[in-house]
Protein backbone atom coordinates (compact mmCIF):
# COMPACT_ATOMS: atom_id res chain seq x y z
CA UNK A 1 0.00 0.00 0.00
CA UNK A 2 1.57 3.60 -1.31
CA UNK A 3 0.22 7.06 -0.11
CA UNK A 4 -0.11 7.63 -2.95
CA UNK A 5 -2.83 4.87 -3.91
CA UNK A 6 -6.58 6.12 -4.01
CA UNK A 7 -8.02 4.86 -0.85
CA UNK A 8 -11.66 3.61 -1.78
CA UNK A 9 -14.49 2.04 1.22
CA UNK A 10 -17.17 -0.51 -0.57
CA UNK A 11 -19.93 -1.32 1.74
CA UNK A 12 -21.21 -5.08 1.55
CA UNK A 13 -18.11 -5.78 -0.31
CA UNK A 14 -18.13 -9.38 0.30
CA UNK A 15 -20.43 -10.80 -2.16
CA UNK A 16 -21.52 -9.97 -5.56
CA UNK A 17 -22.16 -6.72 -6.63
CA UNK A 18 -19.77 -5.49 -4.04
CA UNK A 19 -17.25 -7.90 -4.28
CA UNK A 20 -16.34 -7.03 -7.95
CA UNK A 21 -16.71 -3.82 -7.38
CA UNK A 22 -13.40 -4.30 -4.81
CA UNK A 23 -11.82 -6.19 -7.45
CA UNK A 24 -12.03 -4.13 -9.93
CA UNK A 25 -10.90 -1.09 -7.84
CA UNK A 26 -7.97 -2.91 -6.94
CA UNK A 27 -6.99 -3.85 -10.76
CA UNK A 28 -7.05 -0.39 -11.34
CA UNK A 29 -4.52 0.55 -8.09
CA UNK A 30 -7.24 1.81 -5.52
CA UNK A 31 -6.39 0.62 -1.91
CA UNK A 32 -9.56 -1.10 -1.49
CA UNK A 33 -11.08 -1.40 2.11
CA UNK A 34 -13.61 -4.04 1.49
CA UNK A 35 -16.44 -4.15 4.37
CA UNK A 36 -18.48 -6.38 5.41
CA UNK A 37 -21.45 -6.97 8.38
CA UNK A 38 -19.25 -10.07 9.01
CA UNK A 39 -15.33 -9.64 10.19
CA UNK A 40 -14.80 -13.14 9.04
CA UNK A 41 -17.12 -12.70 5.66
CA UNK A 42 -14.70 -9.83 4.94
CA UNK A 43 -11.64 -11.34 5.86
CA UNK A 44 -12.04 -14.38 3.37
CA UNK A 45 -12.89 -12.30 0.40
CA UNK A 46 -10.62 -9.57 1.39
CA UNK A 47 -7.91 -12.83 1.19
CA UNK A 48 -8.73 -14.22 -2.25
CA UNK A 49 -8.46 -10.67 -4.45
CA UNK A 50 -5.28 -9.40 -5.52
CA UNK A 51 -3.99 -6.42 -4.73
CA UNK A 52 -4.26 -4.04 -1.94
CA UNK A 53 -7.40 -5.15 -0.05
CA UNK A 54 -7.94 -4.61 3.15
CA UNK A 55 -10.74 -6.23 5.37
CA UNK A 56 -13.41 -4.21 7.93
CA UNK A 57 -16.01 -5.58 10.01
CA UNK A 58 -19.04 -2.65 9.06
CA UNK A 59 -22.91 -2.83 10.16
CA UNK A 60 -23.81 0.42 8.11
CA UNK A 61 -26.72 0.44 10.80
CA UNK A 62 -23.99 1.07 13.41
CA UNK A 63 -23.32 4.37 14.64
CA UNK A 64 -20.19 2.99 16.33
CA UNK A 65 -19.18 0.87 13.55
CA UNK A 66 -19.45 3.87 11.09
CA UNK A 67 -17.34 5.68 13.85
CA UNK A 68 -14.64 3.33 14.29
CA UNK A 69 -14.32 3.26 10.27
CA UNK A 70 -13.79 6.81 10.22
CA UNK A 71 -10.91 6.26 13.34
CA UNK A 72 -9.23 3.34 10.85
CA UNK A 73 -9.05 5.76 7.81
CA UNK A 74 -7.76 8.26 9.50
CA UNK A 75 -5.29 6.49 11.18
CA UNK A 76 -3.86 4.38 7.92
CA UNK A 77 -4.65 6.89 5.11
CA UNK A 78 -5.18 10.49 6.94
CA UNK A 79 -8.43 10.43 3.72
CA UNK A 80 -10.79 8.75 1.79
CA UNK A 81 -10.92 9.11 -1.84
CA UNK A 82 -13.93 6.88 -3.47
CA UNK A 83 -16.83 5.64 -0.67
CA UNK A 84 -18.92 3.08 -1.98
CA UNK A 85 -22.29 2.80 -0.91
CA UNK A 86 -23.42 -0.72 -1.77
CA UNK A 87 -25.14 -2.57 0.98
CA UNK A 88 -28.67 -3.11 1.13
CA UNK A 89 -31.18 -5.75 2.21
CA UNK A 90 -35.09 -6.24 1.51
CA UNK A 91 -35.71 -6.59 -2.06
CA UNK A 92 -39.35 -7.69 -0.93
CA UNK A 93 -41.16 -9.04 -4.08
CA UNK A 94 -43.22 -10.74 -1.78
CA UNK A 95 -44.71 -7.22 -1.03
CA UNK A 96 -47.57 -4.96 -2.04
CA UNK A 97 -48.00 -1.37 -0.98
CA UNK A 98 -51.78 -1.55 0.12
CA UNK A 99 -50.66 -5.04 2.50
CA UNK A 100 -46.84 -3.88 3.28
CA UNK A 101 -45.32 -5.12 6.80
CA UNK A 102 -44.05 -1.86 7.63
CA UNK A 103 -41.90 -2.74 9.82
CA UNK A 104 -39.62 -4.53 6.91
CA UNK A 105 -40.02 -1.20 5.30
CA UNK A 106 -38.28 0.45 8.72
CA UNK A 107 -35.75 -2.42 8.60
CA UNK A 108 -35.01 -1.95 5.48
CA UNK A 109 -34.20 1.69 5.35
CA UNK A 110 -32.11 1.63 8.20
CA UNK A 111 -29.73 -0.24 6.06
CA UNK A 112 -31.01 1.13 2.95
CA UNK A 113 -30.87 5.02 3.77
CA UNK A 114 -29.82 5.79 6.78
CA UNK A 115 -26.47 3.47 7.12
CA UNK A 116 -25.46 5.54 3.70
CA UNK A 117 -26.56 8.41 4.66
CA UNK A 118 -24.96 8.18 8.48
CA UNK A 119 -21.91 6.85 6.73
CA UNK A 120 -21.47 9.74 4.46
CA UNK A 121 -21.47 12.00 7.11
CA UNK A 122 -19.32 10.38 9.24
CA UNK A 123 -16.37 10.23 6.41
CA UNK A 124 -16.88 13.33 4.78
CA UNK A 125 -14.14 15.11 6.75
CA UNK A 126 -11.89 12.48 4.94
CA UNK A 127 -13.04 12.62 1.65
CA UNK A 128 -12.85 16.91 2.02
CA UNK A 129 -8.98 15.77 2.66
CA UNK A 130 -8.94 14.27 -0.41
CA UNK A 131 -7.84 15.35 -3.69
CA UNK A 132 -10.45 13.86 -5.86
CA UNK A 133 -13.21 12.54 -3.68
CA UNK A 134 -16.34 10.43 -4.64
CA UNK A 135 -19.54 9.12 -3.47
CA UNK A 136 -21.53 6.73 -5.14
CA UNK A 137 -24.62 5.48 -3.86
CA UNK A 138 -25.75 1.82 -5.51
CA UNK A 139 -29.08 2.27 -6.61
CA UNK A 140 -31.74 0.66 -8.77
CA UNK A 141 -34.21 1.49 -11.03
CA UNK A 142 -36.86 0.32 -8.68
CA UNK A 143 -36.58 3.97 -7.23
CA UNK A 144 -36.97 5.87 -10.09
CA UNK A 145 -40.57 7.56 -9.97
CA UNK A 146 -40.69 7.72 -13.42
CA UNK A 147 -41.31 4.08 -13.92
CA UNK A 148 -42.79 2.62 -10.67
CA UNK A 149 -45.45 0.76 -10.57
CA UNK A 150 -46.88 -1.74 -7.81
CA UNK A 151 -44.71 -4.24 -5.10
CA UNK A 152 -41.09 -4.59 -3.58
CA UNK A 153 -42.24 -1.33 -1.04
CA UNK A 154 -39.63 -1.23 1.17
CA UNK A 155 -36.65 -1.65 -1.77
CA UNK A 156 -38.50 0.38 -4.11
CA UNK A 157 -39.39 3.68 -1.41
CA UNK A 158 -35.56 3.34 0.27
CA UNK A 159 -34.05 3.17 -3.33
CA UNK A 160 -35.88 6.21 -4.14
CA UNK A 161 -34.90 7.70 -0.94
CA UNK A 162 -31.33 7.04 -1.48
CA UNK A 163 -31.62 9.08 -4.51
CA UNK A 164 -32.80 11.99 -2.45
CA UNK A 165 -29.98 11.98 -0.31
CA UNK A 166 -27.64 11.45 -3.65
CA UNK A 167 -29.58 14.89 -4.79
CA UNK A 168 -28.90 17.10 -1.55
CA UNK A 169 -25.10 15.49 -1.25
CA UNK A 170 -24.46 16.22 -4.39
CA UNK A 171 -25.34 20.32 -4.00
CA UNK A 172 -24.47 20.88 -0.65
CA UNK A 173 -20.89 19.15 -1.63
CA UNK A 174 -20.04 20.71 -5.46
CA UNK A 175 -17.83 22.94 -3.58
CA UNK A 176 -15.59 20.62 -2.14
CA UNK A 177 -15.54 18.88 -5.30
CA UNK A 178 -17.45 16.11 -3.92
CA UNK A 179 -18.99 14.03 -6.81
CA UNK A 180 -22.21 12.38 -5.54
CA UNK A 181 -24.16 9.92 -7.74
CA UNK A 182 -26.57 7.27 -8.02
CA UNK A 183 -25.97 4.51 -9.75
CA UNK A 184 -28.51 1.81 -11.22
CA UNK A 185 -26.44 -1.55 -11.56
CA UNK A 186 -29.38 -3.20 -13.50
CA UNK A 187 -31.35 -6.70 -12.86
CA UNK A 188 -27.86 -8.19 -11.76
CA UNK A 189 -27.57 -12.18 -10.77
CA UNK A 190 -27.03 -12.12 -7.27
CA UNK A 191 -28.25 -13.28 -4.22
CA UNK A 192 -30.26 -10.56 -3.66
CA UNK A 193 -31.26 -10.46 -7.74
CA UNK A 194 -31.78 -13.86 -8.39
CA UNK A 195 -31.18 -16.06 -11.15
CA UNK A 196 -31.26 -14.44 -14.98
CA UNK A 197 -29.96 -11.17 -14.67
CA UNK A 198 -27.04 -9.71 -16.17
CA UNK A 199 -23.30 -11.09 -15.26
CA UNK A 200 -21.90 -9.45 -11.94
CA UNK A 201 -19.01 -7.75 -13.65
CA UNK A 202 -21.43 -5.55 -16.32
CA UNK A 203 -23.37 -4.21 -13.19
CA UNK A 204 -20.35 -3.38 -11.51
CA UNK A 205 -18.85 -1.47 -14.22
CA UNK A 206 -21.03 1.08 -13.90
CA UNK A 207 -20.73 1.61 -10.16
CA UNK A 208 -16.61 1.58 -11.07
CA UNK A 209 -17.16 4.25 -13.79
CA UNK A 210 -19.09 6.84 -11.15
CA UNK A 211 -15.79 6.03 -8.42
CA UNK A 212 -13.01 6.78 -11.14
CA UNK A 213 -14.77 9.70 -12.44
CA UNK A 214 -12.57 12.70 -14.05
CA UNK A 215 -13.22 15.72 -11.60
CA UNK A 216 -15.46 17.64 -14.25
CA UNK A 217 -17.50 14.54 -14.35
CA UNK A 218 -20.88 14.68 -13.60
CA UNK A 219 -22.69 15.32 -9.81
CA UNK A 220 -26.42 14.02 -9.02
CA UNK A 221 -27.02 12.29 -11.55
CA UNK A 222 -28.57 8.75 -11.48
CA UNK A 223 -26.88 6.69 -14.55
CA UNK A 224 -27.00 3.24 -15.46
CA UNK A 225 -24.36 2.18 -17.74
CA UNK A 226 -22.68 5.21 -17.89
CA UNK A 227 -26.05 7.03 -19.14
CA UNK A 228 -28.96 9.20 -17.37
CA UNK A 229 -31.92 7.08 -15.81
CA UNK A 230 -35.19 9.09 -15.00
CA UNK A 231 -35.53 10.41 -11.40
Amino acid sequence: MTDAAPVAAVTGGNRGIGLEVCRRLAARGHTVVLTARDPAAARAEAGRLAGAVVPFGLDVTSVSDASALADYLRAEFGRLDVLVNNAAIHYDTWQRAASADLDVVREAAETNVYGPWRLAMTLLPLLRASSHPRIVNVSSEGGSLASMGGGTPAYSMTKAALNAVTRMLATELRRDGILVNSICPGWVATDMGGPGGRPVDAGAAGIVWAATLPDDGPTGGFFRDGRPVPW
